[in-house]
């Protein structure tokens, strides 16, 4: 039987908070997996608890702000992608997206989180690791509002970091339009 490892990550978008790779190796059937995206909190909770405690192998690499802010996001997903499969042993590995970062022996399939049980439960695996991160940091850091955009650029969230300034975990390396300096045209 071929053994797939399904790889994902969770916070390649957001402007501050740790990128979350995953991969899974399932070795039984675990109902309801989906793309983590498509289910509710308390769903991609209870199938995270499910997936950990079952015999399923899988193995979790993070990034922070500040190894995102001196690699660039491309490079750190090459390592975790890299470190994954040094770490778990499998036949096939299969990343949701459409590119492996220049990774051999990866292959690569656009929603495969949706689609393919591995992939959904890495997926699982990265969201659930990643928000429970930046609720951890909003905690340390209550005025940026974490707990409501998990990071993202939002409007509240931009808004909070022209107030008190960017954060220990914020990605300085990520350029928005919306805190550059405004510029004045001649004769305005």
């Amino acid at each position: 039987m071929d053994i797939l490892c399904g790889i994902d990550e969770a916070g390649r978008g957001p402007i501050a908070g740790d990128l979350v790779m995953a991969g899974c190796i399932l070795v039984q059937n675990i109902e309801g997996l989906n793309d983590s995206k498509k289910l509710s909190a308390k769903k991609r909770e209870s199938l995270y608890e499910s997936i950990v405690t079952s015999d399923a192998r899988y193995h979790i690499v993070k990034f922070s702000a500040s190894q995102i802010d001196a690699q660039g996001i491309s490079k750190c997903l090459k390592e975790g992608l890299l470190e994954i499969l040094n770490t778990l042993k499998a036949d096939t590995y299969l990343f949701d997206g459409n590119t492996s970062f220049g990774v051999k022996n990866l292959q690569t399939m656009v929603q495969a989180d949706g689609k393919i049980a591995q992939v959904s439960a890495a997926s699982i695996l990265a969201k659930v690791t990643h928000d429970r991160d930046i609720l951890e940091e909003a905690k340390k850091y209550p005025e940026y509002g974490f707990e409501k955009h998990k990071g993202y650029g939002t409007k509240l969230h931009i808004e909070m970091i022209k107030k008190y300034g960017y954060s220990p975990i914020h990605r300085r390396s990520y350029k928005l339009k919306a805190l550059e300096p405004t510029l004045f045209s001649y004769g305005a």
